[in-house]
């Protein structure tokens, strides 16, 4: 069975225009952190990383990151203060030199030795960082790759990735193209310590004898022993320093999540591995950290991607890749653009970068955590379920950002008024006719109701007892993690209740019934406990009260009349794909988030692109990409999704998206583009910003690429044409999000300031 993602995204359809068949979306991030990549320093959210490779520590406590797609070495202080150490964003090569006069080509490994240097895995070798800041090559160079031993620029490499250092100051590298682990000395002599290059395998051993398969990362413990993430044997490899090769977790060629001791602990991809100063290993696979005892047993401590019934705490992760463990007890992992701390009681807070939080505030000042449910009301107030934060919260057409119900990272059972209720875990929203919210607070295994004035009462389920599935009187009735929630015209609430794959229909005389659906997953189209459903995540009503729900694992859309008939409206069960096209041949990969707009157009989220079912029963990608995940504003297929959960709809033509930590807003797209008199000249001379395409009535310009000195600063940041002038030879990039009555454009524009012209120098004139 396929895991449920983790990562929620809402998307709620609110300016007056109509989207119609064959146009796009564009999408604009309005509250929580924007975006989620960039090279920026400084602290917490402000800081940008982008697809960050290996991590280290050093005795202080720093933090290093190569900063993988940014081309440089970043540096995090204890107190989580980020600087570039060497490189310059963006800028890719090989020089040596000193801080940002440096080059690196996709930095992937890190490493630091007792003495403050810094060590740097590229694609053809192993760099040196002095505590200085001065960059030379240790052992490598540009050329042909290869396998060849030697010292200095006499060896090859093949795309080295993981790098440990042992207490003698030894680079131990993991090279997986070459299924090898290298030695380096200090003075930069190379020898393969373990495998045999250009040779897979799982078989322990001495040295050469040795065999791994795409080993992807290294680490050392005190008394020098190796420990290797072997990436596609699914196991977790120890090396002492004599050279003998053992399998220290997992069982070659079994792939699972199994926790465990030893060869019966399951692995998928172990990508990075790090060990602390007591001899635990910590290894981090794409969605989860895990810990191995040095008796060799594995537990999980955190995961993003798990079944609904895992009692693992869960996480945002979106995309691990390396681990680091400090001499404190504290353990970072790198994700695509955020570094993540657990301290040593096993708390976990993103410590650098795009961040989750709990803040209220205006726009993208607000923080979230995994918002699952979303809903808007009469006045343009849109209303989230702020599910790990246990909250309910208002955003107001403004924008700010305010906590409705419940008190952030406190969960719990109890009703009452704003911050005094407790929920658990709340997900999918909806308001019925007198403007009560109805929330499903799934952990609880309740459905709860909040007035206007806010104040929470619980409607159906039984907390702190046992879910289960039975019918009847509210008093008795029982449901089991209820995830979305619908209202009709008479009153009657109806309930997604995933666990028991069942619709619950509510009276407002307080009667619970089953609508569709019973216990068991399956297929089956039919009427009432006749149908089967597979793990179903959303629903929504139409205008002629039809229910219609995302059957997440089946991979279909579901039709439920009020009389419980049950069809597959779209999709094929057991068939997932992102096919386009008519409802007879149009397929989806597990669709989360259902919502439909005045118009009749349904929209669903499925593998991280939006899509959209015409009345006509067309089906078209209008948002993202299918597969492509990230926080990339933008138009159509520019915008890119990080997850996907529920779908509401407003009256007036926009989507809003809350979108793994962050609310954002999918409206028609504008023509209007950034537009630059000159994108090439020399520093010191103004530039003038326009547009192509004059049909909006606001405009929101930013600087979201400047180079280090730079003080320069547009003109104004709220009118269609400022100006700006380049103080340092550089690249400089501008965003523009243009609004208007029609929709919304997001576009991006490079300047590339030149070194100044020097004044010609003139002859002296003779008298």
């Amino acid at each position: 069975m396929r895991k449920l993602a983790s990562v929620v995204i809402v998307v709620v359809v609110a300016s007056h225009a109509a989207i119609i068949q064959g146009q796009s979306l564009t999408i604009t991030t309005i509250a929580g952190p924007a975006g989620e990549r960039g090279s920026a320093d400084g602290t917490g959210g402000a800081v940008g990383f982008f697809n960050p490779g290996g991590l280290a520590t050093d005795g202080d406590g720093n933090v290093y990151v190569a900063d993988t797609r940014n081309e440089t070495i970043r540096k995090i202080s204890p107190a989580g203060a980020v600087t570039t150490l060497a490189g310059l964003a963006g800028q890719s090569g090989s020089a040596d030199g000193k801080r940002s006069g440096a080059r690196f080509g996709s930095p992937s490994g890190v490493a630091t030795d007792r003495s403050g240097n810094v060590y740097v895995t590229a694609y053809y070798g192993v760099r040196k960082i002095t505590p200085a800041g001065e960059v030379t090559t240790l052992a490598g160079a540009i050329g042909p790759v290869g396998s060849a031993d030697g010292t200095g620029s006499a060896a090859k490499f093949n795309s080295p990735n993981g790098a440990a250092v042992d207490p003698s100051g030894n680079i131990y590298i993991a090279e997986p193209n070459s299924n090898t682990i290298r030695k380096v000395t200090p003075g930069g002599t190379v020898t393969t310590f373990a495998g045999l290059a250009g040779s897979s395998g799982s078989a322990d051993g001495m040295g050469s004898a040795a065999r791994f398969n795409y080993p992807n990362s290294v680490a050392t413990d005190g008394d020098g022993n190796v420990y290797v993430a072997d990436r596609n044997n699914q196991t977790i490899r120890k090396i002492t320093p004599a050279g003998l090769v053992t399998t220290f977790a997992g069982l070659a060629g079994a792939r699972g999540d199994a926790d465990g001791e030893g060869s019966v602990a399951r692995f998928q991809e172990p990508l990075g591995v790090a060990v602390d100063g007591i001899g635990n290993v910590f290894v981090v696979s794409e969605t989860k950290l895990r810990k191995i005892s040095p008796a060799g047993v594995v537990k999980t401590l955190w995961e993003s991607n798990a079944f609904p019934w895992s009692t693992v705490p869960l996480a945002t992760f979106r995309s691990l890749s390396s681990v680091a463990a400090d001499s404190d007890g504290n353990v970072y992992a790198a994700d695509i653009s955020t570094i993540w701390k657990m301290n040593p009681e096993g708390e976990l807070t993103a410590f650098a970068g795009w961040n989750t939080g709990t803040d209220d505030g205006a726009g993208t000042d607000a923080r979230f955590y995994f918002p699952a449910g979303a809903v808007t009301d009469n006045s343009g107030n849109l209303y989230v379920s702020d599910s790990a934060n246990h909250t309910i919260r208002k955003m107001s057409p403004a924008g700010m950002v305010t906590t409705f119900a419940g008190r952030a990272g406190v969960h719990g059972f109890a009703d009452g008024v704003g911050q005094g209720a407790r929920f658990s875990d709340p997900a999918g929203l909806t308001m019925d006719r007198s403007g009560n919210l109805i929330v499903a607070d799934s952990s609880n295994n309740t459905i709860r109701r909040i007035t206007p004035a806010g104040v929470v009462t619980t409607v159906a389920g039984k907390p702190n007892v046992a879910p289960d599935y039975v019918d009847g009187n509210v008093s008795v009735a029982r449901l089991n993690n209820p995830a979305s929630v619908a209202v009709d015209h008479d009153g009657n609430i109806y309930a997604l209740d995933v666990f028991n794959q069942a619709i619950r229909k509510i009276t407002p005389a307080g009667m619970v019934s089953t609508l569709a659906g019973f216990l068991y997953v399956g297929t089956e189209d039919g009427t009432g406990t006749a149908a089967r459903f597979n793990f179903p995540s959303q629903m929504v009503m139409d205008a002629e009260e039809n229910l219609y729900v995302t059957d997440t694992l089946n991979d279909t859309i579901r039709k439920i009349t009020l009389s419980g008939e049950v069809t597959t409206f779209a999709g094929r069960a057991g068939t997932a794909g992102d096919t386009d096209g008519p409802l007879s041949s149009a397929l989806f990969n597990d669709p989360v988030g259902i919502a439909i707009d005045k118009s009749g157009n349904m929209f669903v989220v499925a593998n991280y692109a939006v899509r959209m079912i015409t009345p006509a029963g067309m089906v078209t990608t209008v948002a993202g990409i299918s597969g492509a995940y990230g926080g990339a504003d933008g138009a159509g297929s520019d915008a890119r999704l990080n997850g996907g959960a529920d779908l509401t709809a407003d009256s007036n033509g926009n989507v809003y998206i809350t979108d793994n930590s962050a609310i954002r807003r999918a409206s028609p797209t504008l023509p209007d583009a950034a537009a630059i008199d000159h994108s090439f000249a020399p520093a010191g001379e103004r530039r003038q910003f326009d547009t192509t395409g004059q049909s909006a009535t606001s405009w929101e310009w930013s600087i979201i690429r400047q180079p280090s000195g730079s003080a320069a600063s547009l003109t104004s940041t709220t009118t269609r044409s400022p100006t700006f002038t380049p103080d340092v030879a550089d690249l400089y990039q501008f965003r523009l999000v243009a609004r208007g009555s029609a929709g919304t454009s997001v576009t991006v524009v490079s300047l590339l300031a030149t070194p100044p012209v020097p004044e010609p120098r003139r002859r002296p004139v003779r008298p």
